[in-house]
């Protein structure tokens, strides 16, 4: 094995995924991971921390662009739609070529509680970047709480329904749809 590979990230994912699919989750170890997609263990810990995280890539850059864009909205628009819009980036990458790896992703988090409180952990993650950034541009608490959490139960439930099997509809499509349900909702409360 030569010391650089390309798609190295790419291939690791790809191995693990299939491994899991073969053979369960609890079964397959790092080193069979690294074996399958041609790399070292070396190599699998230079981009994840465990197999658990190989789950979990991509929250971190997720977590950047919510906080980036919610930074970056006019100074004239609302926090729901600053978070709007934050959702609108995050998805945009998230295309039907990855459809097919999140709903992997999805039945392998579904057979393990330890994952998916991981799962939890990392979605209030996402929600505590939308926050943090609406705070940053003077969205007083709990307001920018409450946007950041009606933000983050709009991408859970598009990803649900994203990757449902009779799902045709695009990730930022049933993202801003599952945004407007939760807003027409929020003025049914009272």
């Amino acid at each position: 094995m030569s010391r650089w590979e390309p798609n190295a990230r790419e291939r690791l994912l790809d191995a693990a995924l299939d491994l899991f699919g073969e053979r369960g989750y609890d079964s397959v170890t790092v080193a069979e991971i690294a074996e399958r997609a041609g790399l070292t263990k070396r190599t699998f810990f230079r981009h994840f921390t465990d197999k658990r995280e190989v789950l979990f890539a991509g929250q971190e850059p997720l977590s950047r662009i919510f906080a980036e864009t919610i930074a970056d909205a006019p100074a004239s628009a609302t926090p729901i739609e600053a978070v709007a819009a934050a959702l609108a980036a995050a998805t945009a990458a998230l295309g039907p070529q990855r459809r097919e790896r999140a709903r992997q992703v999805r039945t392998v988090v579904a057979g393990h509680t330890d994952l998916r409180e991981r799962e939890l952990l990392k979605l209030a993650t996402l929600r505590a970047a939308m926050a943090g950034a609406l705070r940053e541009r003077g969205v007083p608490d709990p307001a920018a709480t409450l946007a950041a959490e009606i933000g983050g139960l709009a991408f859970s439930t598009a990803f649900s329904r994203w990757v449902a099997p009779a799902n045709d509809q695009d990730f930022p499509t049933l993202t801003a749809e599952s945004l407007a349900e939760l807003m027409a909702a929020t003025a049914t409360l009272g």
